[in-house]
């Protein structure tokens, strides 16, 4: 009898497993976005989602847990089950933890969902800012060393690497650097005159660009935007930065790794099949962002050449805490 009961309740374990990965989702999943509301990131993942929702036929609740450059909010879903309930939505910044001491953790603990988007960076100016255009601001710095604010989102944000191009192109600009919690709150101090410019991704800059708001100085970009058909290329401002371009931010959605194949799967489905949308594609292009909708080994394969270049581009700079050489981390073919 003894042993019945014990199979039986072994039995009844396996069922329960095996249904509860079948029936994927059967609670609400949590979306963890790792940048304030109204930033890049927060735009993206609030648009692609619902649709999402819909293919999975479960819901996703999604919550902005900002700090650390996005550290605090991976070591939050790194902390929970490996079981797919929980979403780590993000931007490219824990490629450059490990090389930036802010953790030991990056995206190789994740499986990628999907890398959803990538963008372009621009450098814009408050409206009232006494100059125009990247040469003027250039020559502006020269002129009143320490005077000029740049906007930041900390080390390793896309700030922060926009900054190191600019310092490895031009040579160490004397400027002072403010720290915000992802580039929607400092957009908006630029707008209120808080900041001087802000390295942003044009996604989150375009509508503030429409309205007047702000001025674009730059496009970090080898050739003009239809967007933004006017404003200088970083190509054509300085051809030392052709060694670095095309670079951009990127958007994904990640799981930790063991989670369930099955939903693992099911995400990766659900999302391909959101990133599809005409409404997300068309917000997207709106928005100046480049639709990639990948996965699997592709997805893998992009994070690898990214990290590659982005963090030999911030050793070069002085702006590691630790050589890129001690995580394997390969330099960017010539």
């Amino acid at each position: 009898m003894k042993y019945a009961i014990i199979g039986a309740a072994s039995a009844l374990v396996f069922a329960v497993t095996g249904a509860t990965a079948q029936d994927y989702p059967n609670k609400e999943i949590a979306g963890v976005i790792q940048w304030g509301a109204g930033g890049s990131t927060d735009t993206v993942m609030r648009a692609v989602t619902p649709h999402a929702e819909d293919v999975l036929g479960g819901t996703v609740v999604l919550q902005n847990i900002t700090g650390g450059v996005g550290a605090i909010a991976l070591n939050q879903v790194a902390g929970a089950d490996a079981d797919g309930y929980t979403l780590l939505m993000g931007a490219e910044n824990p490629l450059l933890y490990k090389v930036m001491g802010l953790g030991q953790k990056d995206y190789s603990d994740f499986v990628p969902i999907n890398i959803l988007a990538r963008g372009t960076p621009v450098l814009v100016a408050g409206a009232d800012a006494p100059f125009d255009d990247y040469a003027g601001m250039l020559a502006y710095i020269a002129e009143n060393p320490g005077e000029v604010r740049f906007g930041s989102t900390g080390p390793g944000g896309l700030p922060s690497v926009v900054t190191a191009m600019i310092n490895a192109v031009e040579g160490e600009q004397d400027v002072i650097s403010v720290p915000y919690d992802g580039d929607g709150p400092a957009l908006t101090a630029l707008q209120g005159g808080a900041i001087d410019v802000m390295p942003a991704v044009l996604g989150a800059a375009i509508e503030s660009i429409r309205a007047g708001a702000i001025k674009p100085l730059l496009v970090i970009e080898t050739e003009p935007l239809e967007s933004l058909p006017d404003v200088q290329t970083a190509a054509a401002a300085n051809e030392g930065y052709n060694k670095y371009l095309p670079w951009g931010p990127f958007f994904g959605i990640f799981v930790k790794n063991d989670t369930p194949a099955e939903a693992v799967e099911k995400l990766i489905a659900a999302y391909k099949e959101a990133a599809e949308q005409p409404e997300f594609l068309e917000l997207m292009a709106n928005r100046g962002f480049t639709s990639m909708n990948i996965s699997g080994q592709e997805a893998q394969d992009f994070l690898t050449d990214w990290q590659s270049t982005t963090a030999w581009l911030m050793q070069d700079a002085g702006l590691t805490k630790t050589s890129p050489d001690e995580f394997g981390i390969a330099q960017p073919a010539e």
